[in-house]
């Protein structure tokens, strides 16, 4: 089974990190840093910290799970976490230089249902727990200073 790890990155503003992704012939969408679990990786959490040094260059302090989503062959963990530090433009992973991959834009949004509205953030699932998790007071508006 493919497994994929995936942060909900709170920085210290409350607000969420996002990648907006571009590509021909599709519209745009939006997605949480991560990717695969990799054989060498120690552990899920390994993996979840290599992705974001490669995706955005940051680090964050992992503070809980948030939400598992599983099909026949793939499982999709995501977590909570608070981003310490990030800089797009010295970003590493191999997909970034992948031809015909699009393009990946790093956006700063408010941790809010309103904001969740406005874009189209992918699975769909993800967006529907984190706006669950908003309304009950665990992330978003003094929720997010807690974590």
């Amino acid at each position: 089974m493919i497994e994929r790890v995936r942060a909900v990155l709170v920085t210290a503003d409350d607000t969420m990190l996002v990648i907006r992704r571009t590509k021909p012939g599709i519209p745009e969408y939006w997605v949480l840093p991560g990717g695969g679990v990799e054989e060498g990786d120690a552990s899920r959490e390994a993996a979840l910290h290599r992705e974001i040094h490669e995706e955005i260059a940051g680090k964050a302090d992992i503070v809980r799970l948030l939400h598992t989503m599983e099909s026949d062959d793939e499982r999709q963990l995501f977590y909570l976490a608070r981003i310490t530090t990030w800089f797009f433009d010295d970003r590493t992973g191999p997909e970034f230089s992948a031809e015909g991959r699009g393009e990946y834009a790093l956006e700063e949004i408010p941790l809010t249902a309103q904001a969740l509205d406005r874009i189209n953030l992918r699975p769909k699932e993800i967006a529907h727990a984190l706006r669950r998790s908003i309304a009950s007071g665990t992330l978003g508006s003094g929720g997010a200073a807690s974590i």
